[in-house]
């Protein structure tokens, strides 16, 4: 692997990026390196540190609007927000949390994983949040998408396009994000309910009444079943009283003593270690399955978003094909997302595409890297029987 650069513009970026397609030569775009551990390890890339792209742009409380380099750290962002009592309404979180390693993610990290923790449920994922953006293509050029408005313009929605796209269409090099006032007050109950079903039924029931629940987990290990709710000290109060009458008796946790919890919850915290770690999303009614599945080959999980997020792990010498056959067989998929360097480049990370689904994510491909220059063989697994 050759040095890596360190573009201080987009301009630059756009030189580099045309250099490298010229020369047969594939980059790999690095912010935080909060994910470097997800996907194929054996790359030969050149790694192009973006961290000048760093810098707040505009931050406009009262508009609820905030523009800030792609490279912005999270930490600095969640920090400035909260100078102001605003909040990311995605709850996204630090990737380098689930593999041990040192933190530092990014916002356009954020962007290109499609990172959203709990409050997903009720605020909508970060596509639903993220309005305008900045970047360079492939093709090394300049472009934009959306608008820093709350609707949007008319024809295709790029900022979408770039969510969850894994720095494989382009480079961010600006994002515009709606943000949100933080709620007065945060308060969490605790449900002891020990059976999987009964807790998302239970958690199901929750989200189909008026209490506005803003969280919803199951931690099987410790029988718990937790619901947040977020606002007004009175209204959380009243819808308190109203998920009680509905589920029966409950513990109740506030403050910082609730946010640690749904920290560890959406940095899958409960199954910290060195077992391989799965993250699968299947319809919350087929949680259960999926869980019960693994669970008779040895394996561990919990849930999240009412039951449609599964966080798995397995021993590293258990059969991990399971995973995904029983993902697919519940109409979900599975993405590999710890796991040492000899199975990443056995296992392709990504849960694999209908065909239909995957001519079309290559035809896309192709039109912004028509040179595959941008990271090819991170979801591919060379090493594969």
């Amino acid at each position: 692997m050759t040095a890596s650069p360190s573009p201080a513009s987009a301009d630059d970026l756009c030189d580099l990026f045309r250099a490298g397609a010229a020369a047969g030569e594939a980059v790999e775009l690095v912010g935080g390196a909060s994910k470097r551990a997800i996907g194929n390890p054996a790359r030969t890339t050149r790694r192009i540190d973006l961290s000048a792209f760093r810098h707040v742009i505009d931050y406009d409380p009262a508009e609820l609007l905030l523009t800030v380099g792609a490279a912005a750290p999270l930490a600095d962002v969640e920090r400035l927000l909260a100078s102001e009592g605003q909040m990311l309404a995605f709850e996204p979180f630090d990737h380098g949390a689930l593999s041990g390693g040192a933190g530092g993610t990014t916002i356009g990290g954020i962007i290109g994983a499609a990172v959203s923790g709990p409050r997903r449920l009720s605020a909508g994922a970060v596509r639903d949040h993220m309005l305008a953006f900045e970047a360079v293509s492939g093709r090394g050029e300049r472009f934009k998408g959306g608008a820093a408005v709350m609707k949007n313009v008319t024809g295709y929605d790029l900022p979408k396009l770039m969510t969850g796209s894994w720095g494989q269409l382009a480079a961010l090099t600006s994002v515009t994000l709606k943000v949100v006032p933080r709620p007065e007050v945060e308060a969490t109950l605790l449900f002891r309910i020990a059976e999987d079903r009964a807790a998302v039924e239970a958690m199901a029931a929750a989200m189909g009444s008026p209490a506005e629940v803003s969280g919803a987990a199951h931690l099987p290990e410790d029988g718990i079943t937790a619901l947040r709710l977020e606002g007004f000290a009175p209204s959380v109060a009243a819808r308190s009283r109203m998920l009680r009458g509905l589920l029966g008796p409950a513990d109740a946790i506030e403050g910082e003593e609730s946010h640690a919890l749904w920290r560890r919850i959406r940095e899958a915290a409960p199954l910290a270690g060195e077992d391989i770690l799965w993250r699968a999303c299947v319809a919350p009614s087929a949680g259960p399955a999926l869980g019960e599945a693994l669970r008779a080959i040895g394996g561990r999980h919990f849930y999240d978003w009412a039951g449609g997020l599964v966080w798995l792990s397995l021993p590293r010498d258990a059969d991990q094909a399971p995973v995904r056959e029983h993902a697919g067989r519940l109409g979900g998929q599975a993405m590999l997302t710890r796991a040492p360097d000899d199975l990443r480049r056995r296992l392709p990370a990504l849960h694999p595409s209908h065909p239909d689904v995957a001519a079309l994510t290559r035809r896309v491909k192709t039109a912004f890297d028509p040179a595959a220059i941008l990271d090819p063989a991170r979801w591919e697994a060379p090493d594969a029987d």
